[in-house]
């Protein structure tokens, strides 16, 4: 058996091993030759996973430690049955805690409290639906736009449109699909108040740089399009701006590393289907206010910092995501 992993997964060196033949590349120097004779792969965003890499190969699974798959041709792994796993969810609490600190940061600079403030989301999946949680306990009005949930189950949902003309905070977190790449674009942003602010931490192709460029609008951006080539305008624009790390707290990867391993153990047959990070405390869900957050989420997410190191090393965009310091989740 052979497996073939990116070396920046975090926690998963030497657990697979004792199984199977391993080898390690960087996400983005996976080749086919190291895959021909790979059962399994696993992988995050940097792979593109697709005929030009799989044809010919014995791939039977490919476990990516990332909740998004718009890195993978599934129609291809549907064709010849490979199978694709995500880690779903994994670091829903890592991006709310960098959203949570988003939040703070502008409410210190701009100087507005929650109970004046509506606050909009898009997409309200395993991130989404945490912000809401959290959002309406500190005391914003919460609106929602989940397109697909409000198809299945009806709900209070709203219109994109009416979500960008009635929020005066709007924080993306959908998947990356035909759908949604290039949701935000001039005509969408026009809706938004010229006084709003716009927040991503999904995926940097559902906003087309170009509009973003002329946004009046405030700017926090964790995605970018083109990454790790970013847009040196719109990074200097930004008001927050971090190289694609709002999920990059320890227990968000080592849920990760959990969920990938025990992909392969479950479609292998290996005795490690109960397997979790011994170097990382699992973190449990616990209320906290406004009040005791804007006090304390800086010493876990401090995006000044972030913000002023992303704009001082534009061309280090990957080497900063790589060797970040993974941040503690603490409610």
């Amino acid at each position: 058996m052979k497996v073939v992993i990116d070396s920046a997964i975090p926690y998963i060196s030497g657990v697979l091993e004792p199984y199977a033949e391993v080898v390690y590349r960087a996400g983005d120097e996976f080749s086919a030759e190291d895959v021909k004779d790979a059962d399994a792969l696993i992988i995050r965003t940097r792979t593109r996973c697709g005929e030009a890499l799989l044809g010919g190969s014995s791939v039977k699974l490919i476990a990516t430690a990332t909740i998004g798959f718009d890195h993978i041709d599934l129609q291809y792994c549907a064709m010849h049955g490979i199978e694709v796993v995500t880690a779903a969810g994994c670091n829903a609490a890592g991006v709310l805690q960098w959203v949570a600190a988003t939040l703070a940061r502008l409410s210190k600079v701009q100087g507005w409290t929650p109970q004046q403030k509506r606050l909009g989301i898009v997409g309200v999946g395993n991130v989404g639906s945490l912000v809401e949680r959290y959002a309406r306990r500190w005391g914003f009005e919460v609106i929602c736009c989940d397109p697909p949930r409000q198809e299945r189950e009806g709900g209070d949902f709203v219109s994109l449109e009416e979500l960008l003309k009635e929020s005066d905070i709007v924080t993306l977190h959908t998947p990356l699909d035909a759908t949604t790449r290039g949701m935000i674009n001039p005509q969408t942003l026009a809706l938004m108040p010229k006084s709003a602010t716009l927040i991503n931490a999904s995926r940097g192709e559902v906003a087309q740089t170009e509009a973003l460029l002329s946004a009046e609008q405030t700017l926090c951006l964790d995605v970018w399009e083109c990454e790790p080539n970013i847009n040196r305008e719109l990074l200097a624009k930004a008001f927050v701006a971090t190289p694609h790390i709002a999920g990059y707290s320890a227990q968000g990867k080592a849920n990760a590393a959990m969920a990938v391993v025990r992909s392969v153990a479950r479609r292998f047959s290996l005795p490690l289907t109960e397997w979790y990070p011994s170097e990382v405390s699992p973190a449990e869900r616990k209320d906290i206010s406004w009040e005791a957050m804007c006090q304390t989420i800086e010493r876990y997410c401090d995006l000044p910092s972030e913000s002023e190191m992303l704009k001082a090393r534009p061309t280090e965009f990957e080497s900063l995501r790589n060797n970040y310091n993974y941040r503690e989740e603490y409610f």
